[in-house]
């Protein structure tokens, strides 16, 4: 077939249009990127059970914790009293009746050590009775794999009022070990109070994000992170809803919170209490911990508000909106600008400072509720105006994103639209539009146009979408090369109407094996290794390939779709170069002519990049994280490119 290359440009790209969207499911914060190795390192651990409108939680603060070497050696009580802070007042009352006798932590699938790296532990504790020393180590097996640190019970620093000392030391790996334990037990037979007990790896990146799980995200370049949710900011229950401010305190007082995704699968056969129900959230990635991510990975920071709603789908609770609580949601509106945006001497803006960060974060984008619909009970395009009008007020360049609902078919999706049109004359009223949409392959494949006729007054977030050829808990292999050539050809549709859609990022982001409530997902995980799948190096290519002005196709890629092509073009200012993206989604290999408009001047070499395979049911795995990633190879500059059966090409022309 020919591609017919124009020199008439189309219309411009968004600058960071291809971004990323982080919601706390799937384990991706808390086991996650977030680098902390224990879990429940508070004890404040609660188990989440229920159903929709009946969700409750039971404090399990012992979870995850074992006596060391025995139970007949040991006692281990979670108590109250005298804590260590008022946020999380649990702590660990270990009684030892014996000598090297403690407490050991299991650390989701145990702990991941490499072969002489460090690792910094530090953890609270009060003398009840004891005066020797405190001795930590990483065992498996009764095989201890770091060297068996001791620390005397005097050398603690910052004793608090009620006589709770901060200790600090270093583990050092001696070898490398999968699924091993830790271990803090004392020397001498005593009684110790313990509390936030932490371990983090050397490599963590500003001291709180997992290396490789951080790498990947800045390898995508990507121009945005929407943050915190998705469902998480608006919670099962508005209790347990995602509160920015509590996430802006010393990372011991961030108050613990079960996690939503906690009750997904709940049901009766399960007794309404499913396999994640200790899934929490320390908060330890909290606001200010996603601003610094946007700022070292050069992406734009997007948080999303709770507009006094818990999640509908799960829920009714809401606060009215003329009252005083409503009137505190909009507070942390503007507080969260301040926050983010404010000079030092500003009341918020001093919090940031006091966090480590004097400069601004440049906010810029605000999302107001995450996935909401107007009904006769839900009053959200009223509070949409509230919202807008204190927002506005407080800084008018602020960008807003508006919610079109859960999905792009129904009534609720109709009504949205209306309700933003009907405002597109009010300045600034609303950025862009959040759509979302889990589909088919083959859904993908056939609207590839869905923008085509959309009107250009009103922008586009495509904020969470994602091809389902199958979906469900724990199915890394729900992430095949299908999948992902679905997404690559729809994109071809989102970047030829970049007019309208100025925002897009696939979702969900990270899932770690064995603790995923949803699939597929973008990025995979265990405790040690990670790796991104089709759908990521999609995302990646596109990232890499934007350019800044689309190049009109001038209605032929209608043509080409027939024939199970899919493309589009766009020009680069920067660097001079025409991208072409080019999908095949059929089981033979084709050859496209490329016609190029003399109008475009001589060019020497064509950089082709190539995702592709021979079986395109497959994804990539843990064991095989290579099976499917991008090939790059350079041309002298000719007439025409190999495109693979099954197979996404991105050809850069110069």
């Amino acid at each position: 077939m020919q591609l017919q290359i124009d020199k008439k440009m189309g219309v411009a790209i968004n600058d960071g249009m291809i971004g990323l969207f982080f919601e706390d499911i799937n384990y991706a914060a808390d086991g996650g990127l977030y680098a902390e190795m224990i879990e429940n390192r508070a004890f404040e651990f609660l188990r989440a059970e229920g159903d929709a409108k009946d969700y409750y939680t039971e404090y399990d603060g012992g979870y995850a914790w074992s006596p060391y070497p025995a139970a007949e050696k040991v006692g281990l009580r979670t108590v109250m009293g005298s804590p260590h802070c008022e946020e999380n007042p649990h702590y660990m009352r270990v009684k030892a009746n014996e000598a090297m006798s403690g407490l050991s932590n299991k650390a989701y699938d145990g702990i991941c050590l490499k072969k002489d790296m460090e690792y910094k532990v530090s953890f609270f504790a009060r003398n009840v009775k004891f005066s020797e020393d405190f001795v930590v180590w990483v065992e498996k097996d009764g095989k201890a794999y770091t060297d068996k640190v001791r620390i005397n019970v005097n050398e603690g620093t910052d004793e608090t009022y009620n006589f709770f000392k901060k200790y600090e030391l270093t583990l050092k790996a001696m070898e490398e070990v999968r699924g091993a334990s830790f271990v803090l037990c004392l020397s001498e037979p005593g009684v110790v109070e313990f509390d936030y007990i932490s371990m983090f790896p050397e490599d963590a990146v500003a001291g709180i994000f997992r290396k490789d799980l951080f790498e990947k995200l800045k390898e995508l370049k990507p121009g945005f992170i929407r943050f915190p949710g998705g469902c998480i900011v608006e919670g099962n229950t508005l209790d347990n809803r995602y509160r920015f401010k509590d996430s802006l305190k010393p990372s011991w007082q961030r108050k613990n919170n079960w996690n939503r995704w906690a009750v997904h699968g709940n049901n009766e056969a399960n007794g309404y209490c499913g396999e994640y129900s200790h899934y929490n959230q320390t908060l330890g990635l909290g606001y200010y911990e996603y601003f610094l991510l946007c700022e070292l990975i050069g992406a734009k920071p997007l948080p999303v508000l709770n507009v006094g709603f818990a999640c509908q789908y799960q829920s009714e609770e809401m606060v009215g909106i003329d009252s005083e609580e409503f009137k505190g949601f909009l507070q942390d509106a503007i507080d969260l600008i301040e926050f983010a945006n404010g000079s030092v001497d500003s009341k918020w803006g001093a919090v940031r400072a006091q966090m480590g960060h004097a400069k601004p974060f440049k906010l810029q984008m605000i999302g107001v509720g995450n996935e909401q619909w107007q009904t006769d009970k839900a009053d959200f395009f009223e509070r949409y105006v509230e919202f807008e009008k204190v927002i506005h007020e407080y800084d008018s360049d602020i960008k807003l994103i508006g919610s079109a609902g859960p999905d792009i078919t129904s009534e609720r999706y109709t009504m949205a639209w209306d309700f933003y049109k009907n405002r597109k004359e009010a300045k600034n009223f609303v950025y862009a539009v959040d759509e979302h949409y889990y589909v088919k392959p083959e859904w993908l494949l056939s609207h590839v146009d869905f923008y085509d006729n959309y009107e250009r007054d009103v922008k586009v977030f495509s904020g969470e979408y994602a091809a389902h050829p199958t979906s469900g808990m724990n199915k890394p292999e729900a992430n095949s090369l299908w999948g992902a050539l679905a997404e690559a050809a729809f994109l071809t549709g989102v970047e030829r109407n970049a007019d309208v859609v100025v925002l897009a990022s696939y979702a969900p982001l990270f899932a770690k094996l064995g603790y995923a409530q949803w699939s597929p997902d973008m990025i995979w995980f265990d405790g040690a290794e990670s790796y991104g799948t089709p759908s990521y190096y999609v995302q990646q290519m596109y990232a890499d390939n934007m350019g800044t002005m689309t190049i009109d196709t001038l209605g032929k890629e209608k043509e080409a779709a027939k024939e199970g092509i899919y493309y589009s073009l766009s020009f680069c200012e920067r660097t001079g170069d025409i991208i072409v993206k080019a999908v095949n989604a059929t089981d033979e290999d084709k050859t496209v002519e490329l016609v190029l408009d003399e109008a475009w001047g001589v060019k020497e070499k064509i950089r082709i990049t190539t995702l592709g395979g021979q079986d395109k049911l497959l994804g990539n795995t843990i064991s095989e994280p290579s099976r499917f990633v991008p090939v790059v190879s350079t041309l002298k500059a000719c007439n025409e490119i190999k495109v693979p059966a099954n197979s996404f090409v991105v050809a850069r022309i110069s």
